[in-house]
């Protein structure tokens, strides 16, 4: 239905957060939404989007190739269709890293 979001830098060189809040079609839990990210991060997605349900602070994600990894951690659901999901990635090398995928398939 509804959905609104932003991404912020925070204090390191190269490493930026999502804040990603969704108003759903549908009603769901949590544990429901983590489940499909983390089956989307193992399968379709993979190496594209990470998942983590480590306590992470943004440092932990300096160097990481992943355009997103989905902190399962960080996130909550505000009510039954109404959510909020955190994801990390690494601004400068993730970004050349994505860049770099965008290439190949554009010249496949």
């Amino acid at each position: 239905k509804k959905l609104t979001g932003m991404a912020f830098r925070v204090p390191t060189s190269d490493v930026s957060v999502v804040d990603l809040t969704c108003e759903l079609n549908t009603e769901t839990n949590y544990d429901a939404i983590c489940a499909a990210m983390k089956a989307a991060s193992e399968g379709a997605m993979k190496g594209v989007l990470g998942y983590t349900t480590e306590s992470v602070v943004s440092t932990d994600f300096r160097g990481v190739s992943m355009p997103s990894i989905f902190d399962a951690g960080a996130g909550i659901m505000l009510d039954g269709s109404f959510v909020k999901v955190v994801a990390w990635y690494d601004n400068e090398y993730g970004y050349t890293c994505n860049m770099m995928r965008v290439v190949k398939h554009v010249a496949a």
